[in-house]
């Protein structure tokens, strides 16, 4: 495979030579058979045996720098007509489409045979059984179990973030092309079955090679609302009954029957979606596109649930004059009559069968009345499951279909998702300044130091008036967002489940969150009231709200501050009376969630844009300890939102390591998370894959809130850490504030055509009219530019650089009892274990040979520069993360994921020599010839995006 890079390290060399050889699979073999007689369909054969010659040439070069055999095949592809490359690029694609969906085979077939072969004694690891195992072996008795599900709250969050490359055509036939190869992995599929899956499976071959990688245009905000329902519809719909299904047996066999009972446990997971509530730096989210998807969910909701109780309605078939059923549940059923009811004349027929006339009653109501809302659906549903196990029926009570009805009913309402609302805090300080102005306050608040603000929001959130005068003209802006509220609080009046968090970006300050509080109250979303003596209350005056406030820390300076500024906005009385009235009539007053509840959101991928990937690590870590003491100490529960990206530069990974790896404080069983992009695709696509997903962040959440035990750290620990930061943080911002950086960035690397790139409605840079082609400005360059082209740039260009540049650096630092000492706290610490093996993965998807052809595929010697400065802080780091894990090479972190890396380095790097030659060319292109090479360019950034399997 060529010569390795290696780095000298004081143990040794440090290496990257592969352990394992690529694995030869019959799926793999039938992949490349299909797309064979597929380009033979399509008339490009001729492309497709280019592309041969072309991988046993980058097969050959390795991992070599400078490999004539890279530089052989790259002059190949220079020869190359823009249509031969077209399909060239088309060829490798579908072969990465279905290679993909070939490893999503294994890992359901995987998941599938440690299933059977586990045992109550050995089970299946990062399972519910294993989970609920381990928390016997910690001492927690059935009642401690069902204190700890009471408290549970698990909140995946689906955002548009712009990461998904692919177009729903492409997903759908990519979905239809695993069910078939899984039934061609089957050995039990009967040959007839067997010949028509692989016709099938041809046709979709030749389907994907005949259809457009890239839109015509961008999508439309709505667009991607449908795109997220498409799977909360799908697989989350049918995922999520069987998986608190499994929840409760795995409990019942671990402490005994009865421990837990499926119609009563809470709602352990709901989802929640940004899509459609997100306006920070997206114009295209107005108040409108809010209002349209809240409707477009609630619709979805309502067709889901009429169907659901259509079905219950044909089963539950019990008659008065067979069973006894409950006088009082028949007389609520009389009293409702047939007033929601669109045919009445069966209700003859239904006369002794008063629960099938509710379920028809439910339905009705469903369609004809806005405000039947899932509290009411649900208190409707276990009314029904009272009735029939008053009937003497309690299995079907509490274990059949019912019981999945009651579940959906606690998890996704009558919503599905709840929504977000999401804006800079830029916007909201705009906007109050301009409604103090109108109503004589001051006109000089913009102006006005942080102290000063927060007396005047103080007073003005006191008056009981609002701020505009009636018909006062506002700015577009000032009006948008407050036809936003007001849709808001009209969706809260229907359903209070329907939204209920303001989420600020960039908050910096107190003034920050009572900025959005002065704007709910003008909205009617919040009201000033003559104060009761509440808690904390000192003034003459309290809030009600209606919505959450939750403050967003970004930055690293952010993060550093977190603790002060959470400890400010709980103290001040006025947001302290606004946070307790949010606490839910009618909770037990002995239940973990009777306090307040304040969450606070993290965010991983600005963070890491700031500071560098070790800096943003230990950043969140340390904030999520001071952040979680300054809410405790206050008697308010907490709730953390991580803000994780798909990839490890934007703080993704597995997402039940980064569970367990979260500080003890922060581990309040209490979470939300982002899914993203080609994270959700690849995650909620398949019914199998979302089941194990599911499960994994279940089994994480149950040990991360049950085992709250955590060594605690050294204070030579924790002050060697924050140098070793800084360090890191150091080299990173040597590179980025570079002068000639931002420059290089842009001309070696493929950022203006992600730039253009219609994957997403929200622009790729943060201020409107910027360009990432204007090299010299730095307000127009790199700060402006968002973190997810950022990652997506650097992994085109295979190095990933955002997953590990400055490791080399900051542990190369480190003296040798210093490296003992991070070698002890890999062992014991999940969070440090996490932060080297996310490095360690990316350090491993790096291909430093084609990083090398990027960086020299500029003017002048700038080139060579960055390159050895990347090559010097790449091979420092393998050596660092090496000698603090104790591995020989980096292949040993996950040996699985090293093999599928194998597999596909040198089918990938035909692709990236590809794009560097279309960026060539495109330097050099007229204007004629402009648009064809554009449009390669885009094809290219989708190939290289499948061939990754991630983009930012």
């Amino acid at each position: 495979m060529g010569k390795s890079i290696g780095a000298k390290a004081r143990a040794g060399e440090c290496v990257r030579s592969s352990i394992i050889a690529p694995m030869s699979s019959d799926l793999v073999n039938t992949v490349d058979r299909l797309l064979e007689r597929a380009a033979g369909a399509c008339a490009i054969s001729p492309a497709l045996a280019t592309a041969q010659r072309l991988h046993a040439l980058c097969a050959e070069a390795g991992d070599a720098i400078d490999s004539p055999r890279h530089a052989e095949a790259a002059a190949m592809i220079a020869k190359l007509s823009p249509a031969e490359l077209g399909e060239v690029l088309r060829i490798d694609t579908t072969r990465f489409y279905l290679l993909n969906q070939t490893e999503q085979v294994r890992i359901i077939r995987t998941n599938v045979e440690r299933a059977r072969r586990a045992t109550a004694d050995h089970p299946r690891p990062e399972s519910l059984p294993e989970a609920f195992a381990r928390m016997r072996a910690l001492g927690i008795d059935p009642a401690g179990v069902r204190a700890l599900t009471e408290r549970l709250d698990v909140q995946p969050t689906l955002t548009a973030h712009p990461t998904e490359s692919k177009r729903r055509s492409v997903l759908d036939n990519l979905v239809r092309a695993t069910d078939l190869l899984l039934r061609l992995d089957d050995s039990a599929t009967p040959e007839h079955e067997r010949r028509t899956s692989d016709a099938q499976l041809e046709s979709l071959v030749q389907l994907l090679l005949a259809t457009d990688d890239v839109r015509p245009k961008r999508l439309e905000v709505i667009d991607e609302v449908k795109n997220g329902l498409f799977f909360l519809k799908s697989s989350i719909w049918n995922v999520v009954p069987r998986l608190m299904r499994e929840v409760v047996d795995a409990a019942n066999d671990a402490f005994g029957p009865g421990t837990l009972d499926l119609t009563e446990l809470p709602a352990l997971i709901r989802y929640r979606t940004w899509i459609g509530g997100d306006r920070d730096g997206n114009p295209r989210v107005t108040h409108d596109v809010t209002g349209g998807t809240l409707h477009i969910l609630r619709a979805a909701a309502v067709e889901l649930w009429d169907r659901e109780l259509l079905e219950l309605q044909q089963e539950l078939t019990l008659s008065r004059r067979r069973v006894p059923i409950p006088d009082s549940f028949v007389d609520m059923v009389r009293a409702e009559g047939d007033r929601f009811i669109e045919d009445s004349s069966s209700l003859e027929q239904r006369q002794h069968e008063p629960i099938r006339v509710r379920l028809m009653q439910m339905r009705g109501r469903l369609k004809r009345d806005p405000s039947y809302h899932g509290e009411l659906l649900t208190n409707d549903l276990l009314a029904i499951r009272d009735a029939v196990e008053g009937a003497g029926l309690r299995d079907v009570a509490r274990n059949g279909r019912l019981a999945d009805a009651i579940v959906r009913a606690r998890v996704f309402g009558t919503h599905l998702a709840t929504l977000d609302i999401r804006q800079h805090s830029r916007v909201h300080e705009a906007v109050v300044a301009e409604l103090l102005a109108l109503a004589g306050v001051t006109r000089e608040y913009a102006t006005l130091p942080e102290e000063r603000r927060i007396e005047v929001l103080r007073a003005e959130l006191a008056q009981p008036r609002p701020l505009r005068p009636m018909d006062a003209p506002l700015s577009p802006q000032a009006s948008e967002l407050m036809q936003t509220l007001r849709v808001v609080r009209q969706a809260i009046e229907q359903d209070r489940r329907s939204v209920r968090s303001y989420i600020i970006s960039m908050t910096h300050g107190v003034s920050d969150i009572l900025e959005v509080l002065l704007l709910l109250k003008e909205a009617g979303l919040a009201r000033a009231v003559p104060s009761a003596g509440a808690s904390g209350n000192t003034g003459q005056t309290r809030l009600q709200g209606s919505l959450h406030v939750v403050p967003l820390l970004e930055t690293i300076e952010d993060l550093e501050r977190g603790e002060s500024l959470v400890a400010g906005m709980l103290d001040e009385p006025l947001y302290r009376s606004h946070l307790e009235s949010l606490v839910p009539a009618g909770i037990a007053p002995d239940s973990p969630n009777r306090a307040p509840l304040q969450e606070v959101m993290l965010g991983y991928s600005d963070s890491n844009k700031d500071g560098g990937f070790l800096m943003a690590n230990l950043a969140l870590e340390r904030a999520q300890r001071r952040v979680a003491h300054a809410v405790r100490s206050r008697g308010i529960l907490l709730r953390y939102f991580h803000g994780r990206g798909g990839t490890v530069g934007r703080g993704g990974g597995r997402a039940g390591r980064a569970i367990l790896g979260a500080p003890a404080p922060a581990r309040t069983g209490r979470i939300r998370f982002t899914e993203q992009g080609e994270v959700i695709s690849f995650r909620y696509a398949l019914a199998p894959i979302a089941a194990r997903h599911l499960e994994q962040i279940m089994h994480a959440s149950l040990l991360a809130s049950a085992d709250q035990r955590e060594s605690e750290r050294s204070p030579e620990l924790s002050s060697l850490l924050a140098r070793l930061s800084d360090e890191s943080m150091k080299r990173y911002r040597m590179l980025i504030d570079d002068p000639e950086f931002w420059g290089w960035f842009v001309s070696a690397g493929p950022i203006a055509p992600i730039a253009g790139l219609p994957i997403a409605s929200r622009p790729v840079m943060r201020a409107e009219g910027s360009g990432v082609g204007i090299a010299g400005s730095k307000q127009s360059g790199f700060d402006q530019l968002r973190a997810i082209p950022w990652v997506f740039t650097w992994i085109q260009m295979r190095c990933l650089a955002p997953g590990w540049f400055g490791l080399g650096a900051a542990f190369g630092s480190a003296s040798e009892r210093e490296t003992a000492l991070l070698s002890a706290e890999y062992q014991s610490s999940a969070w440090f274990r996490a932060v080297i093996d996310n490095a360690t993965q990316e350090l491993l998807r790096a291909r430093m040979s084609i990083v090398r052809r990027y960086a020299l595929n500029t003017d002048g010697n700038v080139g060579e520069r960055f390159f050895a400065l990347l090559q010097a802080e790449y091979d420092a780091s393998v050596c660092a993360v090496l000698r603090i894990s104790g591995r020989t090479s980096l292949e040993e972190e996950s040996p699985i994921i090293a093999r599928s890396i194998r597999e596909r380095n040198a089918w990938t790097d035909i692709l990236n020599l590809i794009q560097i030659e279309l960026l060539k060319r495109r330097r050099g292109a007229g204007e004629s010839d402009r648009e064809e090479i554009e449009q390669l360019l885009f094809q290219s950034v989708s190939a290289i995006a499948a061939a990754m399997q991630s983009t930012g």
